[in-house]
């Protein structure tokens, strides 16, 4: 039996935090969580999740600070992560991946957005790259 992926669920709101691990737990993903940017950085050198969902808006330590860290470690900088947030204005988009996130997810989302993204995301991950001479 193949062992299930575990993705980092990083969110300060606790009832979006539930919401993902058990949307997550339904598509046979394993789960840890953070409720803040710090604990976030100490569990994914820990664990070395293969998937990071992170909230941009939090307390202390904002998503953006802790995409721009985990990106520039050389322990995590392989992990892909999306920016699961409310922030869904025009532009915002673009600021999350120029800020690190490999990809950007914004809330309210459906299941099967969340789960496409997922998929997606990993997808392009695992393709090598295969450069021309």
């Amino acid at each position: 039996m193949k062992k299930p992926l575990l993705i980092l669920v990083v969110d300060d709101d606790d009832d979006n935090q539930v919401l993902a691990v058990q949307i997550l737990k339904l598509l046979d993903y394993a789960c840890i969580s953070a409720s803040d940017g710090y604990m976030a950085l100490e569990l994914s050198h820990r664990y070395h999740p293969d998937l990071i969902l992170l909230d941009i808006a939090m307390p202390d330590l904002s998503g953006l600070e802790v995409v721009h860290r985990l990106k520039t470690n050389l322990v995590t900088a392989s992990i892909p992560v999306i920016a699961l947030t409310a922030m869904a204005m025009v532009g915002d988009r673009e600021l999350a991946l120029a800020a690190g996130f490999d990809e950007y997810l914004a809330k309210p989302y459906s299941v099967e957005q969340l789960e496409t993204t997922i998929q997606q995301t990993l997808a392009s991950f695992s393709s090598p790259v295969v450069e021309r001479c």
